[in-house]
């Protein structure tokens, strides 16, 4: 199997100029296939086409939760409102901001042991895929590689004998 026969192919995605505000209402609305789910996380394309970030719910609870304010046990204290406004104060930062920059992509022609040692050796659960030219043209996710793979522990494609 190959990285084209399992990924989702691509729909939705961002640019480093859209806001947060704007960002987080693809998040929720995206489609995931045929199905309007939401998704966690979205490429980051620039006017090309081209695959210049990440963008997870993830980096999103950062931007709201800066890296300074963990250093403090924050979690003992009750700031009702502290966390929506800053959200608020966060909705119109840009994406190209608190993207994840360096994206781990693999070929459309990439086998599925070459997608797996990705996800794991880089710990990430979305996986873009390119074609030739660069240019981004889906998305694998963990979920689906997992589901790949315990069909082959079903013997499931193999149509019977266990």
């Amino acid at each position: 199997m190959k990285a084209k026969d399992l990924m989702i192919p691509l729909r939705e995605y961002l640019r480093p100029e859209n806001t947060l505000k704007e960002a987080v209402n693809i998040l929720r609305t995206a489609k995931r296939g045929e199905e309007k789910v939401g998704v966690k996380g979205l490429s980051v394309l620039d006017e090309k086409g081209k695959l210049v970030g990440m963008l997870s719910m993830r980096d999103i609870l950062r931007a709201v939760f800066p890296f300074y304010l963990s250093m403090m046990d924050l979690g003992d204290f009750t700031w009702d409102g502290m966390v929506e406004s800053i959200a608020r104060k966060s909705s119109n930062r840009k994406v190209g901001e608190v993207m994840s920059k360096v994206v781990i992509s693999v070929d459309e022609g990439a086998s599925l042991m070459e997608c797996v040692d990705h996800m794991i050796k880089h710990n990430i659960k979305r996986l873009p895929v390119v074609d030739k030219s660069g240019k981004t043209v889906g998305m694998i996710y963990e979920r689906d590689v997992f589901f790949e793979i315990t069909k082959a522990m079903l013997d499931e494609n193999s149509g019977g004998a266990k």
